[in-house]
């Protein structure tokens, strides 16, 4: 034998038994009210219980826990459902737990967007802070090593100069005047490489390669000298 067992009307789905028909009801009559102490009673006992415990759940299954202050917005949500709590029409055919469901899923929502174009927006103006902070660095930078270089060559050139008070032999000062003048025309001369210094040399001071070679080598002495002091800011 065959037993139907019949449902019963009316009965809350286990997993919302704190929105029942119970608190259906007492939605309806707060909304239908003109009694304040009625609607105190009613939202005291019935509503805000079911308010409370429907937006902790929504948190909790759409995982909004993820939001910033998520304590503080649950909070928020639910004195905002009471807000609203007389624009419920029952008229409409909503049932209220779904209609206070709906709005509260999509009030969170909007904070997850407002808070996802807040972070995207403190993001891009981080993006741009360091762009502009890389390309004043970058600037500074190449402003710094361009004046270094004119510093430096500023101070080889009055080296160079502090040279010719030196005692020389005759070879030495004719190859000293030699260099002075390719420095002096250094932006009318063709200088390629160590082969075309010594040939203008040769041409200017009339002396061999090994005459020239050996009073250069002098002048390097001078010059390792010079870039010692000036790499240990001696200047």
């Amino acid at each position: 034998m065959t037993v139907t067992r019949k449902r019963s009307r009316g009965k809350t789905s286990p997993k919302r038994m704190y929105f029942t028909q119970d608190h259906e009801d007492a939605i309806v009559r707060y909304c239908s009210s003109d009694c304040i102490k009625e609607k105190t009673d009613l939202y005291v006992k019935w509503i805000q219980p079911a308010f409370n415990e429907m937006v902790d759940k929504i948190v909790f299954t759409y995982k909004f826990t993820n939001l910033p202050n998520i304590d503080e917005l649950r909070e928020d949500c639910k004195v905002w459902l009471t807000t609203i709590l007389e624009k419920y029409d029952p008229n409409r055919g909503s049932k209220a737990f779904s209609y206070f469901s709906v709005i509260t899923k999509n009030w969170f929502i909007h904070k997850v967007k407002k808070n996802t174009k807040r972070a995207q927006r403190e993001v891009d103006y981080e993006d741009a802070q360091a762009e502009i902070a890389e390309k004043m660095v970058t600037h500074d930078n190449l402003w710094l090593k361009n004046k270094e270089q004119e510093e430096y060559w500023q101070h080889f050139y009055a080296e160079v100069e502090g040279w010719g008070k030196l005692q020389m032999t005759e070879n030495e000062k004719i190859v000293y005047d030699a260099v002075r003048t390719l420095f002096n025309s250094v932006d009318q001369l063709d200088i390629l490489n160590k082969k075309a210094v010594y040939l203008y040399l040769r041409e200017i001071t009339g002396l061999n390669t090994k005459q020239i070679v050996s009073q250069l080598n002098k002048m390097r002495k001078r010059y390792a000298t010079f870039k010692d002091n000036w790499d240990n800011c001696k200047f």
